[in-house]
């Protein structure tokens, strides 16, 4: 029996069936694709986390170890793929004679690198100018010196004459932050900056030289053991962290306090597993709505046919078949709906995953896509069982009868008599202020723990204000179409005719089904434009992030005065691909006793070469502060961590010590304090100030540039900064904008959001095109009847089409209208809840117009399929719809 209704509900439900297949199968292909992307996501994150680190450990040695025993143990250490020993010492200065002028320079550290470094740690070093080997110096100390390779250096040591050694090549030492780091030391007791001045010698050299001021004073060279892991560590940054300063924690205590071990591999994946959790709250706060709306159009898709169920049931129960059989017959149904809808949908997951990433499996290894398969299709089967079993079974307990009194009470229900949209939408207000003052930390970090965890109290926020817009807009829907009579007449006119008020007395009957049918197309715009507007919003922080940390597409920097006077800008606007140079001084100011970054710009040209947001700056705008600079010449700039450190009120005169290059000692300059500013390019992020670069010329007795930043027209930037190195040679520092998107941003930035993207808004549009196709083309499917007693009454063809669309554009109206409202007001919300993601926060959403135009596209053309579908049902003989009970 069960083979015969199978076959019978294919043949006959055929369509029916396949619609709310293809619901469920767009629920099943999010989680799938969602879930996989994440873990994929994860284990991209653990690898790119361990290729960014030159050196795994720097196992700092103290006074009274062993080298050569620790050595030998940390190589002995599981997971440590190779160890190699590191000594530093200070040297009082450097000094080279080039071309008859003598240059020197104040303390120098002297790194003493075994043989095999280069090969075993190649991120610690790159060569630059001359042999990979040898003497070689550090770029900004060959730039102070004008030491090239095959110069001599000559090395300043305490209780020694000065040695000379021959320079064979200069190099960048692009992790020097680590490499000069206190081991051990907490991050506010690390140095501000590396050293300026370094010198690589080769480790018999290195003891050589050093050998009578280790005799005198054995702390003065310090040795440290460089180690490199294996690769073979867990996927999930989270355990991969755990690992690896468990690993050191270990090793410190085996070599009862012989060492410290600063764990380099341990900080990326600290910071690693943060953007885990952040990837972790994208898979919930834009992933879980659709899934949501997919299970809620599949059960609106079964429930318009929610009538013919109960008759069906009731013909069967006539016949004698028990409850059982019955509620067996109903779990074929959703049987049948799930498996269709779950192996369809992971299918369309693969071929989301071949389309967005170029991989089935998004990049996840082993079975990694299988456990996700199989998790989406048991939520498949759970959809299915909610929209299809229960219905079932519940009905068997409602005669029709009451089912037909039920469907056209004109009773509100008891959560509208309660006001629950308004309680929900009120305690999400409430819940979004408090967390909003507490700076919404969805990540936690507590002090001194070494987990963290998500606050997933904090989506309570966004979820009851989508749960409470829905419940909105269903209360309005049906208020409209119960009372609104006149003016749904007068919206049908046009299209319906003489039957306009009939069509409106036909939408009053039908605002339930008219409603969910306008709520459901509402959710699924509001989750559209939600995501697109998140989505473009960070990218758009990213390129943000990335413009303050490089300061232009392209940004040329070299010694504090190498780089002077109009000149060196013409050179560089030369190169072809560059559109503007323009130079941005770099000083330091004493105000009070602490030592801060002075910018020097010129406020006319500066946004030419950069961008400057309003979010920037406080006690003004970008453009009314940088006004202020040009018209005063001796305002500034000052950072919020100084205001507040020395109470300043906006026109305080603010007095602070420059270099002179005249007279090489401080000067006292007076400025003026104009405003804020929180953000600015190639500034660090805590304290700084922006002056008047001619101002700070004038008083300092020197225009010397400390950076040129060069727009290419946001193209091209790679290839600009190669001419500009090859033109330049090896003193100059040249960076680009690509260089920086990948080494900065905050959370996200471990995440492929662009192929997530491309996930997300593809299946948003499809919910769209569903919600506003699907649903009115079943239920208007159901009012054939309705249609049938019009034709019978007179009603001609082009009428009835006329009543077919009026309802499709009242649909339309509506939900478009409340899609748009909900999905602007949820993603204002979205983007302030997600706060940390941005550094810094946008100013304002950024709107991706042409994605949402192509959403409006697709559900347009499912509301014209609809119609265009209900309109030819409408045409079908009256008798055939009359017969039928």
């Amino acid at each position: 029996m069960i083979t015969t209704w199978l076959a019978g509900l294919l043949r006959h439900r055929g369509g029916r069936l396949l619609t709310a297949s293809l619901t469920v199968a767009l629920a099943v292909a999010l989680i799938a694709a969602l879930g996989t992307f994440l873990t994929a996501s994860r284990s991209t994150m653990t690898a790119r986390a361990a290729r960014s680190v030159a050196v795994d450990w720097q196992v700092q040695l103290q006074p009274a170890a062993q080298p050569a025993t620790v050595l030998d143990a940390i190589r002995h250490t599981p997971g440590i793929r190779t160890a190699l020993p590191v000594t530093y010492a200070r040297s009082t200065g450097l000094r080279t004679t080039v071309a008859g002028s003598v240059q020197t320079t104040g303390d120098a550290v002297l790194l003493g690198i075994p043989d095999g470094y280069r090969s075993a740690f190649p991120g610690e070093i790159r060569r630059l100018a001359g042999a990979p080997d040898g003497v070689l110096l550090a770029q900004q100390t060959a730039a102070n010196l004008h030491a090239a390779p095959g110069d001599t250096v000559h090395i300043s040591l305490p209780g020694k004459a000065d040695a000379a050694v021959t320079v064979a090549g200069v190099v960048d030492l692009p992790q020097a932050d680590s490499l000069f780091q206190k081991v051990g030391a907490p991050p506010s007791s690390q140095p501000a900056a590396p050293p300026d001045n370094v010198l690589l010698l080769p480790a018999p050299l290195f003891d050589s030289l050093t050998a009578h001021t280790r005799a005198v004073d054995p702390a003065a060279v310090t040795t440290q053991v460089h180690a490199a892991r294996d690769a073979n560590l867990p996927a999930d940054p989270a355990a991969a962290f755990t690992a690896v300063t468990g690993a050191a924690r270990h090793l410190e205590a085996r070599l009862s306090g012989a060492v410290q071990v600063g764990d380099n591999l341990g900080a990326a994946l600290d910071s690693a597993r943060q953007d885990a959790l952040y990837a972790q709250l994208l898979f919930l706060f834009l992933g879980a709505p659709g899934v949501v709306l997919a299970a809620l159009l599949t059960s609106a898709l079964v429930s318009t046919g929610a009538d013919r169920r109960r008759r069906e049931q009731g013909l069967l129960r006539t016949r004698g078949l028990g409850r059982r059989r019955v509620t067996a017959l109903a779990a074929v149904e959703a049987g049948a709906i799930a498996l269709g809808g779950g192996l369809l949908g992971i299918a369309v997951a693969a071929l989301a995953g071949r389309i967005a990433f170029g991989q089935a499996s998004f990049g996840a290894a082993g079975f990694v896509p299988l456990r996700w398969s199989l998790t989406a299709l048991a939520l498949g089967a759970a959809v299915a069982a909610v929209s299809v079993l229960l219905p079932a079974v519940r009905d068997q307990h409602t005669t029709v009868t009451a089912a037909r009194r039920s469907a056209v009470s004109t009773g509100s229900p008891l959560w509208q008599r309660a006001g629950v949209d308004f309680i929900l939408l009120t305690v999400s207000f409430l819940v979004f202020r408090a967390a909003a003052g507490d700076q919404y930390a969805l990540v936690l970090a507590p002090e001194g723990v070494a987990s963290i965890s998500v606050s997933y109290w904090a989506f309570l926020g966004p979820a009851l204000l989508w749960l409470g817009s829905a419940l909105l807009l269903w209360r309005l829907t049906t208020y409209a179409f119960a009372h609104g009579r006149r003016p749904l007449t007068l919206l049908a006119r046009p299209l319906a005719g003489t039957l306009a008020a009939a069509t409106a007395s036909g939408m009053t009957r039908q605002r339930r089904v008219l409603a969910r049918s306008v709520v459901l197309l509402a959710l699924a715009v509001s989750f559209a434009i939600s995501t697109a507007a998140f989505n473009s919003t960070y990218r758009h922080q990213a390129e943000v992030d990335a413009q303050l940390t490089n300061g232009a597409d392209v940004t040329v920097t070299q010694p504090p005065g190498a780089l002077t006077g109009p000149d060196a800008g013409r050179a560089l606007a030369s190169v072809p691909g560059v559109r503007h140079v323009e130079p941005l001084q770099h000083r330091f100011a004493y105000v009070g006793s602490d030592l801060q970054d002075l910018y020097g710009v010129n406020p006319a040209t500066i946004t030419s070469a950069t961008a400057l947001q309003d979010t920037y700056f406080a006690g003004g705008g970008a453009r009314t502060l940088l006004a202020e600079l040009a018209a005063r010449p001796d305002s500034v700039l000052v950072s919020e961590e100084t205001v507040k450190d020395f109470q300043l009120v906006p026109g305080d005169r603010l007095n602070l010590r420059l270099q002179d290059q005249r007279t090489k000692q401080l000067r006292t300059v007076g400025f003026r304090y104009a405003g804020v500013v929180k953000e600015f390019p190639t500034a660090p992020k805590d304290s700084f100030f922006v002056a008047n670069a001619a101002y700070v010329a004038a008083q300092s007795g020197s225009d010397a540039v400390g950076a040129f930043l060069i727009d290419t027209g946001g193209a091209h930037q790679q290839a600009v900064a190669a001419r500009l190195r090859e033109r330049l040679g090896a003193t100059a520092t040249v960076t680009d904008l690509t260089q920086s998107r990948a080494g900065v941003g905050s959370s996200l930035t471990s995440v492929d959001l662009a192929g997530l993207t491309r996930i997300e808004l593809g299946f948003a549009v499809a919910l769209a095109a569903g919600a506003g196709g699907a649903v009115l083309a079943l239920g208007l499917t159901e009012r054939r009847r309705t249609f049938a007693v019009a034709t019978v009454l007179g009603a001609t063809r082009e009428q009835l089409r006329g009543m077919v669309l009026a309802e499709t554009a009242t649909v339309a109206l509506g939900g478009l209208a409340g899609g748009a409202l909900i999905g602007w007001v949820q993603a204002q919300m979205l983007v302030k809840v997600l706060t940390g993601v941005f550094d810094p926060p946008p100013s304002a959403l950024s709107v991706p117009w042409p994605y949402l135009g192509l959403t409006l596209l697709a559900t347009l053309a499912a509301l014209t399929a609809a119609a265009l579908h209900g309109a030819r049902g409408s045409g079908r003989p009256a008798v055939e719809d009359l017969r039928e009970p």
